[in-house]
């Protein structure tokens, strides 16, 4: 019952976020009453955190598959943000938004696991840029590697870029080109240009 509850919860989170959601909605979408959910999930933060760590781990999953399989680190960086855009948006209703405003503390856990698992994806990705001519071979990769997630918190910080004024998804366009185009050598930045016609980015 308890995975199942969690299977439930977790599209409707995801559709209308983890604040708009209730108990309620969860067990009326289930067939059962709230008891059955507060016996496996006594309070609906457990919930929400046991959901989102099952959630993100399987989008964290598929960027890692996206990467394994991609030609180069230019295009799998455009590729992982078309997947990272079906689980963001700029609506008051978004989960990383609720996520952000009314769960900080599993929000913040949330990062450290992104880069945790993602970190290590990152830095390989760079040494094959460098290995192909298409990053400068003298770029600290520890250093990028954390540069780059600090950017990626801070495009999602509310805060910073409110969502009443910023999309998310041209942040994620601008971020990228800012990103590649500070590392890339001229080859690199020529097969950049190349790509944002072919994606008509």
């Amino acid at each position: 019952m308890k995975q199942n509850i969690i299977n439930e919860a977790i599209p409707l989170f995801i559709q209308f976020g983890f604040k708009s959601v209730t108990i309620d909605d969860i067990a009326i979408k289930m067939g059962v009453s709230k008891k059955t959910i507060y016996a496996h999930f006594p309070k609906k933060v457990t919930l929400v955190e046991t959901s989102v760590f099952m959630h993100f781990n399987n989008v964290f999953e598929k960027i890692l598959a996206i990467s394994k399989h991609s030609k180069d680190p230019i295009i799998g960086l455009y590729q992982i943000k078309k997947e990272a855009l079906k689980h963001l948006s700029n609506e008051k209703n978004s989960p990383v938004y609720q996520l952000q405003k009314y769960y900080s503390s599993i929000y913040n856990k949330l990062q450290q696991m992104e880069f945790n698992t993602l970190g290590g994806m990152f830095s390989e990705s760079l040494k094959k840029g460098i290995e192909m001519g298409l990053f400068r071979s003298e770029i600290n990769i520890n250093f990028v590697t954390r540069i780059f997630f600090n950017g990626i918190r801070g495009i999602n910080d509310v805060q910073l870029f409110p969502i009443e004024e910023y999309r998310i998804d041209q942040l994620l366009i601008n971020f990228s080109e800012y990103h590649l185009r500070a590392i890339c050598t001229p080859a690199g930045v020529e097969k950049l240009n190349i790509y944002k016609k072919e994606l008509d980015i």
